[in-house]
């Protein structure tokens, strides 16, 4: 199985738009959203096209592929026009015998653990910049950056996980950085 991991789309329909056709590209069975799905925040500029209504539209035309949780800047208002559950701050998935503890960052993160003894990859948002590290205890810290407002110097992007391999791509498909989980 091939989860799409993406976070941070702030409402652009242009990058939705985009990361839907890599969904589809990628042969991907399910997609998994960090949060901030709608509204942009009040520190971000607007990103590119931002049409909130078209972006939720777009979204629940897959909404029995997306699993989500809520962002710092996703409402319980967002819930009322989204057709899949958003508002869990957090998600713990078992994925071909792993464990996956799914957040967007602004609670759990790598500098504040989840209360999980066996954990091997703590998929975080919300900082808007790629990131792989390891974490103490032997489990992998990743964030696949942002769909639409990318910092730190990255691009606009997503990741993938298939078969232990974790993959940074840009929204054109191309990829700049792998781990292969062990």
């Amino acid at each position: 199985m091939k989860l799409l991991i993406a976070s941070d789309i702030h409402g652009s329909a242009e990058c939705t738009r985009r990361l839907i056709e890599r969904y589809c590209a990628e042969k991907a069975d399910k997609m998994l959203l960090l949060g901030d799905i709608l509204y942009h925040g009040p520190r971000n500029a607007l990103p590119g096209e931002y049409d909130c209504p078209s972006t939720a539209a777009m979204l629940n035309e897959l909404k029995n592929d997306i699993f989500c949780v809520r962002g710092n800047c996703d409402a319980e208002v967002d819930q009322m026009v989204l057709e899949f559950p958003i508002t869990s701050d957090y998600m713990c998935l078992p994925w071909q015998g792993r464990m996956i503890f799914a957040t967007h960052g602004h609670r759990y993160g790598p500098h504040y653990l989840p209360p999980l003894e066996e954990l091997d990859l703590l998929l975080c948002g919300h900082t808007h910049v790629p990131a792989c590290e390891k974490l103490p205890g032997g489990g992998i810290y990743c964030n696949p950056g942002s769909v639409s407002i990318p910092k730190g110097g990255s691009d606009c992007g997503y990741m993938t996980l298939s078969d232990g391999l974790l993959c940074w791509k840009k929204l054109d498909g191309s990829v700049y950085m792998n781990y292969e989980m062990k």
